[in-house]
């Protein structure tokens, strides 16, 4: 009996103490995103801007989404650049009609693999190798900009000292659950690297919206360390070249990028499956933070159904009480701020199936990924 009595007062202690680590994290990281306020710049200095976009086969988004990219009110000398990576299809006739009418748009055409280079590291480095300018812009041909305004938005968030500028990719809202499914991840994901780079702490950026230095790639030998890994063009070159004082992060909606969400739920664990792989090659410290994180969030919802059940039912609702009210600030404050409005009513819904996502995806943490990145 009173083994019994011990083991449901460790239930009920470990359920406070993992409550306890949600609620830091959503005050001390979380905080500064929902409460972020872009700094007024009274000067604007725009700079030549060089975007580059990689495409495998992507001939029906490039004729949907290029012309969003090369519709852009920015008045400074710009380039948009295509790296056509050894595509089987229409892409390259598709890019050679643009050309007719934008003289700003050019292409690479890739036709040989890189041998030893995984993923779309090698068309990547290719497309910055031939860029005119230092202000390098990332996305992809399955993205198109929010707005007219992207390229000046993003290009504002530089100031002395900044070399990176990490944008928010978005996935078109559509009807479904699997849709506010891959919406609510993309947006837990971004409320992290983006807090933790207003924490000083940046560790991810998106290829989807993404900005650099062209120096800060060269300084860094590009992705020479990562040639190996499938992934990390974004997420693993930021997490080695970024500090806190050198990233500045953009969320201004007309900002954002936005691509059609997989249709299938099969489609969309062969391209989280692929994206995971690259967290166990983060900075020791990153991977402690977003352990932690991610383990207080896989416990919470389990030792809470045991507190109710074993413990005290009134005792375990007041402490999720306290950790939704601040959880429902932080979240709703932010799906404001990064156009995710409609998931406010369902957030609380999705926070649990957060439990069963990690419960899917927890085999990638081992899985060996596909080497190719399309």
């Amino acid at each position: 009996m009173i083994a019994q009595e011990l083991i449901t007062h460790f239930i009920f202690y470990t359920f406070c103490l993992v409550a306890l680590i949600q609620i830091i994290y959503y005050l001390y990281f979380f905080r500064r995103l929902a409460y972020y306020q872009a700094e007024e710049k009274t000067i604007i200095h725009q700079h030549p801007v060089s975007v580059v976009i990689c495409a495998k086969n992507e001939a029906a988004n490039l004729a949907k989404n290029l012309p969003g990219v090369l519709f852009q009110n920015y008045r400074t000398t710009h380039e948009v650049i295509v790296v056509n990576d050894n595509s089987d299809d229409e892409s390259k006739y598709i890019i050679d009609e643009y050309k007719k009418d934008f003289k700003n748009l050019s292409n690479v055409e890739l036709v040989q693999e890189a041998k030893f280079i995984a993923g779309k590291k090698f068309p990547l480095s290719m497309g910055i190798k031939s860029s005119k300018h230092e202000t390098l812009l990332l996305t992809d041909a399955d993205c198109v900009p929010a707005s007219e305004n992207w390229i000046t938005l993003m290009q504002n968030g530089y100031r002395d000292g900044i070399e990176i500028v990490l944008g928010y990719g978005a996935y078109n809202k559509l009807p479904g659950i699997l849709n506010k499914l891959i919406r609510f991840e993309t947006f837990l994901t971004a409320i992290q690297y983006l807090s933790y780079a207003l924490a000083g702490m940046p560790y991810m950026g998106v290829g989807r919206n993404l900005s650099y230095k062209k120096d800060v790639f060269i300084r860094n030998k590009g992705f020479s360390s990562i040639n190996h890994l499938q992934s990390g063009d974004d997420d693993l070159f930021i997490n080695k070249v970024a500090t806190k004082t050198n990233t500045a992060i953009v969320i201004d909606p007309e900002a954002h990028t936005l691509s059609d969400p997989k249709k299938t739920f099969k489609n969309w664990i062969r391209q989280k499956n692929r994206h995971y792989t690259t967290a166990a090659f983060y900075k020791p410290k990153h991977k402690f933070l977003l352990g932690t994180y991610q383990a207080s969030s896989f416990l919470f919802y389990p030792l809470m159904a045991l507190s109710i059940i074993f413990f005290n039912w009134w005792m375990a609702l007041i402490v999720y009480a306290i950790r939704l009210i601040i959880q429902s600030i932080m979240y709703v404050k932010s799906l404001h701020k990064l156009n995710e409005k409609d998931l406010i009513p369902w957030f609380w819904l999705l926070d649990i199936w957060m439990f069963f996502y990690q419960l899917i995806f927890i085999s990638a943490l081992w899985k060996k990924p596909n080497q190719n990145w399309k």
